[in-house]
């Protein structure tokens, strides 16, 4: 697989120098380019080959949204990874909807960036711990009230694989799973986008619901 094609945006040049210093040592990533200001991005023709946009913001405002919605219209491949301190819940939802692939706020570290850049190359969506909770407290109201019965699917999954959905479930990273169970990162990844394929599950979020619903992790 050819180098993931990174563009950083962000107002602060020591925060964007600061992003692409944690991650240019991967040797599957490249840093195609950086900006302080979005518009500039957007004109970019160098836009058109870009992989991961990393917008990188303080706090979420409505420009940003519309920003995200454009920058979607415009290069409609790219992904969005959005790190931010903001945690403002209507906020979160606003920039999901808007295309946004990728979170991650102050729980975030360095293995986390790393994570959520190749998770979003490989067609998922990431977020971080504090971002999952977020959008799975709102969920786990919509069903507090209703005692349904679980869903279909989990008989589909190995024992391996029900292992590596509670520890996931449970804010273990993949090189923690991959430490507790004595396999690789790459093997954790293979039995996570297994799992998503067996389930049909498009998103982390949705596997986050299905593993709440059939009681393989509690809240």
């Amino acid at each position: 697989m050819s180098n993931i094609r990174i563009s950083i945006v962000g107002l602060h040049h020591l925060l964007n120098e600061g992003i692409e210093q944690m991650i240019q040592s991967n040797i599957d990533f490249e840093v195609d380019s950086k900006y302080t200001h979005i518009s500039d991005f957007i004109e970019s023709k160098r836009a058109i080959d870009i992989h991961i946009l990393i917008l990188n913001t303080n706090t979420i405002v409505s420009t940003d949204i519309q920003n995200v919605e454009l920058i979607l219209r415009l290069y409609p491949k790219i992904k969005i990874l959005i790190i931010s301190y903001s945690q403002h819940e209507e906020t979160i939802f606003s920039i999901i909807r808007a295309g946004a692939k990728g979170f991650l706020a102050h729980d975030s570290q360095r293995q986390d960036l790393i994570e959520a850049i190749y998770t979003l190359r490989n067609g998922h969506d990431y977020f971080s711990k504090c971002i999952t909770q977020i959008l799975l407290h709102r969920y786990v109201q919509s069903i507090q009230n209703n005692e349904s019965s679980s869903i279909k699917g989990i008989d589909l999954l190995s024992s391996r694989e029900i292992e590596i959905l509670t520890l996931w479930g449970n804010s273990y990273t993949n090189q923690e799973i991959a430490d507790a169970l004595f396999i690789s990162v790459r093997t954790v990844e293979s039995h996570k986008t297994h799992i998503m394929q067996k389930l049909q599950l498009k998103t982390a979020v949705d596997l986050m619901k299905y593993a709440i619903k059939n009681n393989i992790i509690q809240l």
